[in-house]
């Protein structure tokens, strides 16, 4: 019995040691996670002791030690295939061998969404991007592909599906498009209205087939001339390894079924190009007219070849915030912007790199008030002058412009935003101006910041340059 024991014993410490032991002999492995493992961290840290290392060292342990995406796999397989729940903790597991982003859960529930000056804010932005195309003789879209969930829901598990509210960030967002006369592709009403799901079952996006649906009313929507694949023939194989799917199993995906049309696209890509994903990709099309700039996410990645089959040359990107001088370099006829539904907060949070456009507006210089502005900051980000602050809200309606007004002289508007406070919440008061550096004088400059409309707008806070 005592021999038993002791064999007991030296097993379970050899089985512990393993991962320890094993990172010295085996392949260091990449995360399936989608993120950046902790690096072994330094005894020495700007020539002083790091009074961290040993936090940092277990983080390191934790994400590399040996064997690790085998025992995850092991885990997740056991938890999601016996008591149907997720270990990854931005997966959610569905039924019928259904995967979610975890990220689209709070929208889905009707939690934790966008107040009304968020949304003002998102689609005031747009409008205010839209505009300054316009006048170039730029075409200017946006579009938002739906999350998984919003489309196609009905596999969500019991425990993600106790409703707050049926409202939605992107329902709630379109009357404000509307109210700014954004140019607007809507995907949900189109993806919805297929009989044919679209997304793959353990990915996070649509399928080739659905990005096709996308691409035709998108470039419909631009009155772009273009080649509609609703009718052409295709071949299906099942060779897909969903993104989720990974993060979850990184050791045990399941292939799923891919749409692959038999049509050959015309365009060609400018560079060496690892993949759809990389941050910039440039096309060009010798027998096409037109040229795209578009600022997409990762939906961007299937919806790329459709796109760029349909202009002559195409720049696509995937930098936040945008940078609206890339439209100018590419001579652009044509912007679109498409981001995720689930990224819509983030929206509100990045206005583009821009410079704001110079406005004609009425001040009422009796009402004004000496400090209704906060946290007003300057930087310098190359030729620009950006200038950044938050609003007291009692100051703000719902729709209130803020503008700047540059030594009593002109006036440009800011970009509304909203912004990260230090409790970990979201202050939708925020505003951001970029200036062309240019426009300062040398020996200082005055700055006023106004809020209400054009017609009348009052002073409620300023600073010295």
């Amino acid at each position: 019995m005592k021999k038993l024991q002791v064999l007991y014993i030296t097993a379970f410490f050899a089985a512990c040691l393993v991962p320890s032991l094993g990172m010295a002999v085996t392949k260091q492995e990449a995360s399936s996670e989608n993120r950046r493992l902790a690096e072994f961290p330094e005894l020495k840290k700007e020539n002083e002791i790091n009074t961290r290392w040993l936090p940092e060292a277990g983080e390191y342990f934790q994400e590399h030690f040996a064997f690790r995406n085998e025992l995850v796999t092991a885990n997740a397989l056991l938890n999601g295939k016996i008591f149907g729940v997720s270990t990854a903790d931005g997966v959610i597991q569905g039924t019928d061998n259904w995967l979610y982003y975890k990220d689209s859960l709070e929208d889905y529930l009707g939690e934790e969404l966008l107040s009304e000056r968020s949304l003002f804010n998102i689609a005031h932005t747009l409008a205010m991007m839209q505009e300054t195309l316009n006048e170039k003789g730029v075409q200017f879209l946006f579009t938002v592909a739906p999350n998984k969930n919003s489309l196609y829901g009905e596999n969500m598990p019991y425990y993600d599906s106790l409703k707050v509210s049926s409202d939605k960030n992107l329902v709630n967002l379109q009357k404000y498009l509307r109210q700014e006369q954004v140019s607007y592709g809507d995907l949900y009403e189109t993806l919805s209205e297929e009989k044919e799901v679209l997304y793959h079952k353990r990915d996070s996006h649509w399928n080739n087939k659905g990005a096709a649906v996308a691409a035709d009313t998108l470039l419909s929507s631009l009155k772009k001339e273009h080649v509609s694949y609703k009718e052409e023939p295709y071949t299906i194989k099942t060779d897909f390894t969903g993104d989720l799917d990974e993060m979850l199993y990184p050791l045990a995906t399941t292939p799923e079924e891919e749409v692959y049309y038999d049509r050959q696209t015309t365009f060609a890509y400018v560079g060496e190009v690892v993949s759809n994903f990389d941050p910039k990709i440039t096309t060009v099309n010798p027998v096409k007219e037109g040229s795209l700039v578009m600022f997409r996410d990762s939906f961007g990645n299937a919806l790329l070849p459709f796109m760029a089959d349909a202009y002559s040359s195409a720049y696509f990107s995937r930098g936040v915030p945008y940078q609206m001088s890339e439209v100018d370099e590419k001579n652009a006829d044509t912007v679109i912007v498409e981001r995720a539904e689930r990224f819509l907060p983030e929206m509100a949070q990045s206005p583009p790199i821009m410079e704001g456009p110079e406005c004609q507006v009425n001040v009422t210089e009796e009402d004004t008030v000496p400090a209704g502005a906060g946290a007003v900051q300057c930087e310098i980000q190359g030729n620009l002058e950006k200038i950044t602050g938050c609003i007291e809200e009692k100051y703000l309606d719902i729709d209130s412009r803020i503008y700047i007004r540059l030594n009593h002289d002109k006036i440009y508007e800011a970009f509304p935003m909203d912004v990260s406070t230090e409790d970990g919440k979201t202050d939708s008061s925020g505003f951001c101006l970029y200036l062309d550096r240019s426009l300062l004088a040398a020996d200082g400059n005055q700055i006023e910041i106004l809020t209400g409309n054009k017609d009348s707008a009052r002073i409620i806070g300023g600073l010295t340059l």
